[in-house]
């Protein structure tokens, strides 16, 4: 018996010893290098300049790049478009003197990727990781912070990093809908949900709104910033923008008709500019209506003009008030209720048309109630200024 318990002495003790020597060496494929874990804010990670982070193997060794083991068939759809669209999906990081973001990106043509301008910021230079590959070098060639878009070029992308399609028209509320992207630095995540909503408008940290979004209850969080809200059949119905506002089951990306404007400019150009009226608007409620004697409880009424603005002599702010209900309400400022043929009811309907259907420099027939008379105006559209 005592031969016996020394005999299995021995083996655990060699067994504990062979387990501690494993536990300090890599004998498979390197793990791939996860994210940092904190979504937008991560600088820890090495930089697209750091020497130990080639962009590709280099030729005297042969070692095969590790590929993610395939899984069984599915008949799932969300398995089908995940499928589809996930080689084309992109980690981002960008390191900035003041700091550094990361977050998603993904193949809008050949060479460039779309992301959001919240996460490229001023920074020059980027790092991306498609599925199947390390960080490679990118360069940052235009963002427009009015729409919260960001470009990146990328060289010679993996030849499965196709394109993604945006879809030709807006997405109906209730279709179904997947967020493809990196939260909390969890590279390759899909959540799914629908379409919750159409042509939200967006508060922006620089006194603007940005119009026409997508509102979804697919979860994003941080991280997944930047990455395509993609519709069953495979195609991009907006650019999650997490950043903005947040909520249980409400997330929100910027259209894929607003995208569809701005990015190309942003490659050409690297900028956009959108068309501009120089007004504080205000949407038309029932005591807003009550106070002005208007013959409807809809439309834009404008609070304010600001100087040497396109709106500036053409269109009338306010010039009084009103006590409703204990209330002080504005008096004397036009109600826009019509744009060249469309019907202007909210805010956002005004931000949409001004975005998706003019330019800087065109000329508009603006149809406003004005002293309880409706009146047209005619209003030449500047671009809107520097942030």
């Amino acid at each position: 018996m005592d031969d016996e318990v020394s005999r299995r002495r021995l083996i655990a003790a060699l067994g504990t010893g062979l387990a501690g020597g494993l536990a300090g060496c890599s004998l498979g494929a390197p793990a791939r290098e996860e994210a940092d874990g904190t979504g937008e804010t991560g600088t820890s990670a090495p930089g697209p300049g750091d020497s130990d982070l080639p962009e590709r193997t280099p030729p005297d060794l042969d070692i095969e790049t590790p590929r993610e083991t395939e899984a069984p068939p599915s008949d799932s759809p969300y398995t089908r478009v995940y499928r589809e669209v996930i080689d084309s999906v992109t980690a981002i990081r960008v390191e900035t003197p003041s700091g550094g973001g990361s977050g998603t990106a993904w193949m809008y043509d050949d060479r460039h990727l779309v992301t959001n301008e919240h996460i490229v910021g001023e920074a020059r230079s980027a790092a991306v990781r498609f599925r199947n590959d390390g960080w490679r070098e990118a360069s940052i060639v235009g963002s427009d912070v009015y729409s919260d878009l960001g470009v990146v070029r990328v060289a010679n992308p993996p030849d499965d990093a196709v394109p993604l399609a945006l879809v030709d028209a807006e997405a109906p509320v209730g279709t179904e809908v997947v967020a493809v992207g990196n939260p909390f630095g969890l590279s390759g995540s899909v959540t799914a949900g629908i379409v919750s909503g159409n042509d939200r408008s967006l508060d922006a940290p620089n006194g603007f709104s940005i119009p026409d979004a997508v509102q979804t209850d697919a979860a994003a969080n941080p991280g997944n910033s930047g990455g395509p809200l993609v519709t069953l059949d495979g195609e991009v119905a907006g650019v999650i923008n997490s950043g903005v506002r947040g909520g249980d089951n409400v997330g929100f990306a910027i259209s894929a008709a607003l995208t569809e404007r701005v990015v190309p400019a942003l490659v050409a150009r690297g900028e956009y500019e959108h068309s501009y009226v120089g007004v504080a608007p205000v949407d038309v409620g029932p005591d807003l209506a009550r106070a002005n004697n208007l013959p409807v409880t809809w439309g834009v009424y404008i609070d304010e003009t600001r100087t040497g603005t396109p709106a500036d002599g053409v269109l009338r702010g306010s010039t009084g008030s009103a006590v409703v209900d204990g209330r002080e309400i504005p008096t004397g400022g036009d109600v826009v209720v019509n744009i060249d043929g469309t019907v202007i009811q909210t805010r956002q309907d005004l931000g949409t048309f001004l975005a998706l259907e003019t330019s800087p420099g065109d000329t508009v027939t603006v149809t406003v109630i004005r002293d309880e008379r409706t009146e047209q105006v005619r209003l030449r559209l500047a671009s809107r200024p520097e942030p």
